[in-house]
């Protein structure tokens, strides 16, 4: 913890409270490994807990729910949720060591709710750069034609890079244009293809995938270049070559492709439900997430094309 960091907390807590922020640190914080700049944060929280616990006559071990109950609905107008939650999980932390050392009786932030944050919006592919990318394949090449059939595929359903890997040939039905997925929990769902796809995955097993088998066997539909299941890690590998080839800056994630053909079916009016189901997702709550994405996507759209946007 830097000198200057240590002189500000110094100054605004009793040297009882710091010594034991101090002793707390070394014995619990510490032996974790973290970073010297989440040590510094951590000590921080609590250090302004005990700044606020001096305010009201009491110090760090003879703090009640009562005053905890207090400071965190202070905190809820001070500060941000990530922060709030942040301090709040920093005197857990102190309090739960307290009650296991003996130093109190009961845990003040015991039954205290933390503040809901909200989820992390998912990154996704604008249609521009999800072309540019199923256009960066070489499909002169097996290997290429192998990676285009995997991207078509992906982009088309949906599928997590776990499910799209581990496809094998029974599941997939060129004629009806379906692909049978067993997602989480050993849930079966059928998902469509589309024509692209579908040509594509034509192409891939009558002209590629026997020159990458070599007269091997296997039940995988995209096997590695040794013939061998391949990888998520592996994949990942292949899309951020392409991403990168490809010119494509955004930050890209393994479900890249995933959210958007989520992102992408709302813009163009599929419905939530209809969403829902192609992903996989069991709760209705989980696919709400990229309304949010493909409201944003609109309200960008609505700034640069109308003239009062």
């Amino acid at each position: 913890m830097g000198r200057q960091a240590r002189q500000s907390i110094q100054a605004n807590i009793p040297e009882a409270a710091q010594a034991l922020i101090e002793r707390f640190a070394d014995a619990v914080w510490a032996e974790r490994g973290l970073s010297d700049r989440t040590l510094e944060a951590y000590r921080r929280d609590l250090a302004h807990w005990a700044a606020w616990l001096r305010q009201k006559g009491k110090g760090l071990l003879d703090a009640s729910q009562i005053e905890m109950l207090d400071y965190a609905a202070n905190q809820q107008t001070q500060v941000t949720a990530r922060t709030a939650a942040r301090r709040l999980s920093s005197l857990r932390s102190f309090y739960r060591h307290a009650v296991r050392t003996g130093q109190i009786k009961v845990d003040p932030t015991q039954d205290i709710v933390s503040p809901k944050l909200p989820r992390p919006l998912p990154k996704s592919l604008s249609e521009a750069q999800v072309e540019a990318l199923l256009e960066a394949p070489d499909t002169e090449t097996a290997l290429g034609m192998r990676d285009r059939a995997m991207l078509e595929t992906l982009y088309a359903t949906g599928l997590r890079v776990s499910e799209l890997v581990g496809l094998q040939l029974h599941q997939v039905n060129l004629v009806q244009g379906v692909v049978q997925v067993v997602g989480k929990g050993g849930k079966e769902r059928l998902v469509p293809l589309g024509e692209a796809a579908q040509e594509w995955l034509q192409a891939y097993y009558e002209e590629a995938r026997g020159q990458l088998m070599k007269g091997r066997m296997s039940d995988y539909l995209f096997p590695s270049r040794r013939a061998d299941y391949m990888t998520r890690q592996n994949f990942w590998h292949i899309i951020r070559r392409y991403a990168e080839s490809a010119g494509i800056k955004t930050e890209l994630s393994p479900h890249g492709l995933r959210h958007a053909f989520a992102t992408h079916l709302l813009n163009h009016g599929a419905d939530l439900r209809v969403v829902q189901m192609l992903l996989g997702h069991a709760d209705l709550s989980t696919t709400q997430i990229y309304t949010h994405v493909a409201r944003a996507r609109l309200k960008s759209l609505h700034r640069t094309h109308h003239p009062r946007g």
